[in-house]
C-alpha cells in the first residue's frame, strides 16, 4: 500500500469519526490504567459495569489498598481472571505509592513494571492519557493493518513499527482508536461488513463480503 492511500484511509477515518478516544469510562490516569489492567479477555462493557461499582468506592492507589484483596475481589468479581487481575492491581498500587508517589508514570520503561502491565496497555496509558503518539496493536487492529493492508506483519510488534513508520504524523496520535473501533464494528473477524465500510474502495482486502 502506497503512502497517498494510507493518507487517504485515515482522513476519511477522520471524517466519519473526528474525535475517536477509547470506550472505557475513565477520569484519571489511574483509572484508565485500573480498566486497561481489567479488560484483558473482557470486554469494555463488561468492565465498564465493574468500574461503575469500583471508582466510586476507590479510584487511587492507597483506596484500592485500603479496600483489600477481598474487597477488590468483590468489586471485580464479575470480570474474567478477576483473581489475577485483583493481585496484579495491589501490587501495583503499591509499587506506584512506593516509586512513583501514586502518581502513573509517563514512561514506557516506568509502565511495564507495573505487574501486568505489558507493551500494549502501557501503549493505550501513553496515547489516551498522557497524549503520546503510541498504537497499542491488540487483535482488532492486528486484523484490520494486515487485511486492509495498511501495515502487514506476522506479529503485533512488527505491525506496530509499521504503523509507527506508514502512518502520517498528522493521524499518529488517533490512529489506535481509528482503527481497534473499526475492527470492533466494522472490519469484524468472521464476516467483515464491507457494504458498511467507509474505506472499502481503499482496502486491499482479495476476499471482500458482498452485502
Amino acid at each position: 500500500m502506497n503512502a497517498e492511500k494510507r493518507f487517504e484511509i485515515f482522513a476519511r477515518l477522520r471524517e466519519h469519526n473526528p474525535e475517536p478516544t477509547t470506550e472505557l469510562d475513565w477520569s484519571s490516569p489511574f483509572e484508565l490504567l485500573t480498566a486497561v489492567l481489567l479488560s484483558a479477555q473482557a470486554t469494555d462493557v463488561g468492565v465498564n459495569k465493574a468500574t461503575a461499582r469500583l471508582f466510586p468506592v476507590a479510584n487511587t492507589p492507597q483506596a484500592i489498598l485500603d479496600l483489600g484483596l477481598d474487597g477488590l475481589k468483590a468489586h471485580i468479581k464479575t470480570i474474567g481472571l478477576y483473581n489475577t487481575k485483583a493481585e496484579n492491581l495491589m501490587k501495583t498500587c503499591r509499587i506506584l505509592l512506593d516509586r512513583h508517589g501514586g502518581e502513573v508514570p509517563q514512561t514506557r520503561a516506568a509502565l511495564e513494571a507495573l505487574p501486568g502491565v505489558g507493551r500494549k496497555t502501557a501503549n493505550v496509558i501513553l496515547n489516551t492519557a498522557f497524549g503520546q503518539p503510541t498504537i497499542a496493536v491488540d487483535t482488532h487492529i492486528f486484523r484490520v493493518s494486515n487485511r486492509t493492508g495498511i501495515a502487514k506483519g506476522k506479529d503485533v510488534l512488527e505491525v506496530e513499527k509499521k504503523l509507527l513508520r506508514h502512518v502520517p504524523r498528522e493521524f499518529r496520535q488517533d490512529a489506535h482508536h481509528w482503527l481497534i473501533l473499526h475492527g470492533r464494528y466494522t472490519c469484524v473477524a468472521r464476516r467483515p461488513r464491507c457494504g458498511s465500510c467507509v474505506i472499502e474502495d481503499l482496502c486491499e482486502f482479495k476476499d471482500k463480503v458482498e452485502p
